[in-house]
């Protein structure tokens, strides 16, 4: 009995790599227009600041003069104003994040619970966060105004009233709570998350009498970690870029005439000035593109690292349907 020659003819060879290259041209021509996008409008500007970083750049008037390290040297040894952004930066991740997370958590906890009125609780819940930032931190302003209506009330009740944004101390967690009364984005993902641990893990607790407690800590706690770790990454992504509410609430509070005016730049005492409102300041409003783009290669360091740090402590906490990851 005869063997079959399953070898291709080199026409059909060629004509099948061919077909290929067409269908490899075909699908590289749909993608081109994000290709070019994404070369043109991310890849260039991210090498570009980086060879900004070690020059000395208006962006105005002439080319970027080579300076080496001179920015960076400048930035850690003889600018104050980075070392007190970066601290206040870090202040609003440290304390803003885990807040986020805990009142998300609990808040999509209790939202689980009721049996009339779920859907409008869960609506009152989210429609905060369709409020754009800056209508919000106005909003805010007024209300945590001396003469606003929060600290009439704590007058009537006799408690003490804080001066939110004209105070230093008080300034950072007027922010925080300006962020917990958006926390309706982090909620609504915490609670499809519990919405999706299955049923019978808790049945087969109840069987074994567990309380409340040991169930929200040996079922809901490990079913939902994934969710708390992407909380988690985007929290701190986040709260490193954190600028339009302080921003604008340093701009109201202090009453400048003007963006990044010298009365209003951090207002009060610098306590709002985080670290992107300073990169702002001077990129933007002094022109000085090299040191601006070196502080920028800083925070992107700062965030890749803080990044790194989580998704490595992420295989002892980190709970997924096959085990830890």
């Amino acid at each position: 009995m005869g063997t079959v020659n399953l070898e291709l003819s080199p026409a059909r060879r060629k004509a099948r790599r061919r077909r290929a290259r067409r269908r490899y041209l075909t699908v590289l021509l749909f993608m081109s227009p994000w290709i070019i996008g994404f070369l043109w409008l991310y890849v260039y500007p991210m090498f570009a600041s980086l060879y900004f970083s070690f020059t000395k750049y208006d962006g105005l008037l002439g080319s970027p003069r080579w300076t080496g390290l001179t920015n960076y040297r400048f930035m850690f040894t003889h600018d104050p104003l980075f070392w007190q952004s970066l601290r206040n930066t870090i202040w609003i991740v440290i304390v803003g994040v885990p807040l986020t997370i805990l009142l998300g958590v609990g808040t999509a906890y209790v939202l689980t619970k009721p049996r009339r009125g779920r859907s409008f609780y869960r609506l009152a819940f989210f429609v905060p966060t369709m409020v754009p930032a800056v209508a919000a931190s106005i909003a805010f302003l007024f209300l945590l105004n001396p003469s606003g209506p929060i600290d009439t009330a704590l007058r009537f009740f006799h408690i003490p009233r804080p001066l939110w944004f004209q105070d230093p101390q008080w300034s950072k967690p007027g922010l925080v709570l300006l962020g917990l009364w958006g926390v309706g984005s982090t909620m609504i993902i915490f609670l499809a998350a519990l919405l999706n641990v299955p049923s019978h893990l808790y049945e087969a607790a109840d069987i074994e009498g567990a309380n409340a407690w040991q169930k929200f800590r040996h079922i809901t706690l490990p079913m939902i970690s994934p969710v708390i770790f992407f909380s988690a990454v985007i929290g701190v992504i986040y709260g490193f870029q954190y600028f339009t509410e302080a921003y604008v609430i340093a701009q109201g509070a202090g009453g400048g005439t003007g963006p990044g005016s010298g009365s209003s730049l951090g207002y009060p005492l610098g306590s709002t000035l985080f670290y992107t409102i300073w990169l702002y300041q001077q990129g933007f409003e002094s022109f000085h593109l090299g040191y601006a783009s070196a502080m920028a290669w800083v925070l992107f360091v700062i965030v890749m690292a803080c990044t790194l740090v989580l998704i490595k402590s992420s295989n002892r906490w980190v709970y997924y349907q096959g085990g830890f990851r």
